[in-house]
């Protein structure tokens, strides 16, 4: 697994949430279920049923709105009163600033809801501040929201699992040390991809893994038949004992990362570009014949490469096994690694448009 600074681990999650943001939705939804809920309170001077000699006026039940937005359609029940003095700029301003709101949502899932985050999100989508007192309750029932979105069934099966790991730093009783942050990925038979969980651990190890993995399973998980993950001994011993039924594939980008530990430093760069071309190969017998191509042009020049990839490199090649049209999304880690094939500049990955990197249907 790759050791990161906090922020790229945080930014590599939200990236794979934003791209993908069908998950968030609901999360989405409330946020502008609650500011609503707010700013009528606001505009009455008072909440619900509260008796107060400043109120302006009363409520008048809710009117259904459907805002199309990125994550599709939210529907929204808006409040009114009485006498009609209550309106909304909600909807224009979520029209202009979405993609600031999805990416802080995203970010609060994974480093936990704050008031500041709250505070600023509110005032974006309003144009004016709340009360402190309506900003922790907006707090409250978000961060309810994202725990419950974090711990959701998965009713539908998932066929391809797709699992990491990054590390963070972390502060912990003034001492700042790494934690790992697992990531698993769903992908159905449609080809969306979901994020299924995010979490913490003091390390990875068999036990972490294993918890994480069973963690899934209680909320549902089902149906994996192939699962994408580095070369880690725990991980791979929980997938075995976890998800025994499943194909494992080695992901080729570690892989290739791995094979740098068996070059000398100043080594032919065409080398490793031409390992790397073997995954573009149609089919597992094309794939092969190039193998068999590369071992015997580098065999001579780099002996301790070539064992060591004629060892080990059929566990990298079981995406073969899936349809074509699959190929390009199951050969490895994917969103993450793509960050790291493109800034390591270990084997001259062209970065495609980012539009043309989301694995929405196959």
């Amino acid at each position: 697994m790759t050791k990161t600074e906090s922020k790229t681990v945080s930014a590599a999650v939200k990236d794979i949430l934003v791209s993908n943001p069908d998950g968030l939705r609901e999360i989405i939804r409330v946020m502008m279920q609650e500011v609503l809920e707010a700013e009528m309170e606001q505009a009455l001077g008072a909440s619900k049923s509260e008796r107060t000699s400043e109120r302006l006026g009363y409520r008048s039940g809710y009117y259904g709105r459907t805002l199309i937005t990125r994550v599709g359609k939210l529907e929204l029940r808006v409040p009114q009163d009485r006498s009609g003095r209550f309106s909304t700029e909600l909807f224009e301003r979520y029209q202009r600033s979405e993609q600031a709101l999805v990416s802080t949502l995203a970010e609060m899932y994974v480093q936990g809801v704050s008031t500041r985050k709250v505070k600023a999100i509110t005032e974006e989508l309003c144009g004016h501040a709340f009360s402190a007192s309506a900003i922790s309750a907006i707090n409250k029932r978000l961060d309810e929201s994202l725990k419950a979105f974090a711990k959701r069934l998965l009713p539908e099966p998932f066929p391809y699992l797709i699992l990491d790991a990054r590390y963070e730093k972390v502060r912990e009783a003034g001492v700042v040390r790494s934690q790992a942050v697992l990531i698993a990925i769903g992908i159905d038979w449609d080809g969306r991809r979901q994020v299924l969980a995010v979490e913490m651990a003091n390390r990875e190890s068999s036990s972490s893994w294993k918890d994480f993995l069973l963690g899934l399973t209680t909320r549902g998980l089902h149906g994996v038949e192939f699962v994408v993950a580095d070369d880690h001994a725990g991980l791979r011993a929980a997938i075995r004992e976890v998800l025994n039924a499943a194909a494992h594939q080695r992901c080729y980008v570690h892989f290739l990362r791995n094979a740098l530990d068996h070059l000398p430093r100043k080594a032919d760069d065409d080398c490793l570009q031409e390992l790397r071309w073997i995954y573009d190969r149609r089919d597992l017998a094309e794939a092969r014949a190039d193998l068999a191509q590369w071992l015997g042009k580098w065999q001579g020049k780099y002996p301790r490469l070539t064992d060591w990839v004629e060892e080990t490199i059929e566990e990298t090649l079981t995406f073969y096994r899936l349809p074509r049209r699959h190929h390009k999304h199951m050969k490895s880690t994917d969103e993450m690694d793509k960050h790291f094939l493109r800034f390591d500049g270990i084997i001259g990955w062209r970065g495609r448009p980012r539009g043309e990197e989301r694995c929405v249907g196959w």
